[in-house]
């Protein structure tokens, strides 16, 4: 009997634990990424100047580039200023802006992406997309997964404790996600990868469940393992669907109907996530993902992070033009602005304290 197996894109190095930054150079010697020290670091004006200091002695042979925001523009002017000087790998250090321009540039210049993340507000870390604002409001852009991923917990504690809790909404948000994977392929027929489920639905689970807090270390880890599982299972499926589903539509329709008022991200897909659920007729579920996104600080309904319910409905029934092809609960039940605006009634009753 033939013995059949699969080669998984993942990072040779996942490093999570307080102090993971200063064995940067250590690992990217050891694993042959930089022998050499050649290396391009792409680093924000913020987190990534002030990490620059403590760094830089380690890394004698490192250049470093400011990126100016996160546009496709950003990342273009970025590898444009990388691409002529004989790196080794592109090191991405700082949050989801800088990482998500580092993994564009170092993909359009053929070179391996280590990723340093300064805070955890969402699953990019370690996902092969980047998601780069452009003239028509914001693209997904596939590329390499990253070869190595540090997260220093001391330095994520630093951070505001917002992007600790965008992240929190972002893993759980997986939970829903699958679930409108397995709707569609119930539907439709649509293929779902069961091991790239399976690891996004448990990395939902696993923050969902765990009793810790965000200023715990414990927590942080898995927070940090669900975000990191999450990008690989994104990888194994070839597409986004096991993290991105009708809660990632509201989203995305939020940030495009109200570009100056959104909130973090993973506010709205942690809002989005608990009110599909509810429309689905799992409200156990959605109480439960609405407890643990309270529990955290979070918001659960719209009006917590600036939106009217008017607005919110809106939104809903805007969100199935966000990903057109893509089956979800919201294409599925092809409610009227009126039937919106009455689940989500109930929902925020369902929810309330």
């Amino acid at each position: 009997m033939p013995v059949l197996t699969r080669l998984i894109p993942s990072p040779v190095v996942v490093d999570i634990r307080p102090g993971a930054l200063d064995d940067l150079a250590t690992v990217l010697a050891d694993q042959r990424i930089s022998q050499s020290g050649r290396l391009a670091v792409a680093i924000s004006g913020g987190s990534g100047a002030r990490l620059r200091e403590r760094l830089s002695p380690a890394l004698p042979g490192a250049d470093w580039f400011e990126v100016g925001g996160g546009t496709i523009d950003d990342a273009v002017r970025l590898a444009d200023r990388m691409k002529s000087g004989r790196y080794d790998a592109v090191v991405g250090l700082g949050g989801g802006k800088v990482i998500d321009c580092a993994k564009y540039s170092a993909a359009r210049i053929g070179l391996p992406m280590v990723a340093v993340a300064t805070n955890l507000s969402h699953d990019g870390i370690c996902s092969p997309v980047s998601i780069l604002d452009n003239d028509a409001g914001r693209g997904s852009y596939g590329v390499p997964t990253p070869i190595a991923l540090l997260i220093d917990l001391a330095v994520i504690r630093e951070a505001p404790i917002r992007f600790v809790r965008s992240g929190i909404g972002d893993a759980l948000s997986n939970i829903s996600a699958v679930a409108d994977w397995e709707l569609a392929n119930r539907v439709n027929g649509e293929k779902v990868d069961g091991l790239a489920a399976a690891m996004a639905r448990q990395a939902g689970e696993a923050v969902l469940r765990h009793p810790g807090g965000c200023g715990d270390d414990g927590f942080l880890t898995v927070l940090s393992e669900g975000l990191v599982l999450s990008g690989i299972a994104m990888s194994i499926a070839g597409h986004t669907r096991p993290s991105s589903g009708a809660c990632h539509e509201i989203s995305h329709a939020l940030d495009l109907l109200h570009p100056r008022r959104a909130a973090s991200h993973g506010e709205q897909v942690g809002i989005g996530a608990a009110f599909a659920m509810h429309l689905r007729g799992d409200h156990d579920s959605s109480r439960l993902m609405a407890d643990a996104l309270r529990r955290h600080g979070l918001p659960v309904v719209a009006q917590e992070i600036g939106f009217t319910d008017d607005e919110f409905v809106r939104a809903v029934e805007f969100a199935p033009e966000t990903r057109p092809g893509r089956y979800t609960i919201l294409e599925h039940l092809a409610l009227s602005p009126t039937r919106i605006k009455d689940a989500y009634a109930e929902y925020v009753a369902s929810v309330a304290d």
